[in-house]
């Protein structure tokens, strides 16, 4: 994903069979931030937040190169976000109920895609712009930006749990990590949807619940815009355009995607082999693995399936 909506870096280098059940997840720098936070009253220098980022992960670290974050934009992100900040500290109290979720979650991925790879999962404080990331230490979670992503998913432990299954499905996505320069829409779209499809399979649901629950009823309507504009060049119409408005929600693609990724795993007779081709698919595949699936506009689909046996 990108910027608000989830930016992949496309670093993430990775070699070798998958080594863990399930990842580490890491929530020092997040405690670490509040440390500095409450001592500044809510209102730490920027000299006081430079030293939390030299000391952080090195998943921080890399946040840190990534969004080009520093003592003083972060200081100048919390004087002009507050209520952000002060409510974010509110998530703390999910992060223990969510990694017990992840960890239960996240080893199924090994269990169906054996060359899985399992970096760990570093929970921080940025200024306000990255609710999930990946880099080369693995997935990177903006406590205070997911936090405040109530539009996702009311509920934050839920959206934690299943925003991050999402990334570490775009962990085992080869094209995540390498958009093409001018992409069409339909690949960029079973990027995502298959990562939506794929984190609703192992953790119980998408990542974005609100436009599963907004486009009930609308689906051929907005399948029928989406073939139409499958090939198109410009994406803003359908992916990485923010929260939108109730009228058209941001990010529908995510939604057709996840259904053309669903209806390619339930139409195929080989369940492990459909997850395989879902997380390998290219721009050169996507044509072809759209043909595939079987999906048409507004075609109706299972509202959850089950994992292969």
């Amino acid at each position: 994903m990108r910027f608000w909506t989830w930016a992949v870096a496309g670093l993430l280098v990775l070699a070798g069979p998958a080594r863990a059940a399930a990842p580490e997840i890491r929530i020092q720098d997040v405690i670490d931030f509040y440390r500095v936070y409450d001592a500044g009253g809510g209102v730490p220098s920027a000299a006081a937040l430079q030293g939390y980022l030299d000391h952080g992960s090195d998943g921080l670290r890399q946040f840190v190169d990534l969004r080009h974050l520093s003592g003083e934009s972060l200081a100048a992100a919390i004087e002009k976000h507050p209520r952000m900040f002060a409510d974010a500290k509110t998530c703390l109290d999910v992060l223990p109920a969510v990694k017990r979720r992840l960890a239960q979650a996240l080893p199924r991925l090994g269990q169906l895609y054996p060359p899985a790879q399992f970096p760990p999962i570093t929970i921080l404080v940025g200024q306000g712009n990255t609710g999930g990331t990946t880099s080369a230490s693995g997935v990177l979670v903006g406590l205070e930006a997911l936090c405040g992503a109530s539009w996702m998913d009311p509920n934050p432990e839920d959206r934690f749990v299943h925003l991050v299954a999402h990334e570490y499905v775009h962990v085992q996505q080869p094209a995540a990590r390498a958009e093409p320069e001018h992409p069409t829409l339909l690949f960029p779209t079973l990027i995502e949807g298959g990562a939506e499809f794929l984190a609703e399979l192992i953790s119980g649901d998408v990542g974005y619940v609100r436009l599963k629950n907004w486009a009930r009823g609308r689906e051929k309507e907005i399948e029928i815009q989406f073939a139409a504009d499958q090939d198109k060049t410009d994406l803003k119409a359908w992916l990485y355009n923010g929260v939108g408005t109730d009228d058209r929600p941001g990010d529908l693609a995510y939604w057709v995607g996840y259904r053309i990724a669903k209806a390619f795993y339930v139409h195929a007779k080989d369940k492990r082999q459909a997850i395989a081709r879902i997380l390998t698919i290219d721009a050169g595949t996507a044509k072809a693995f759209l043909a595939d699936s079987g999906w048409t506009p507004g075609m109706s689909l299972p509202e959850k399936v089950p994992l292969p046996k």
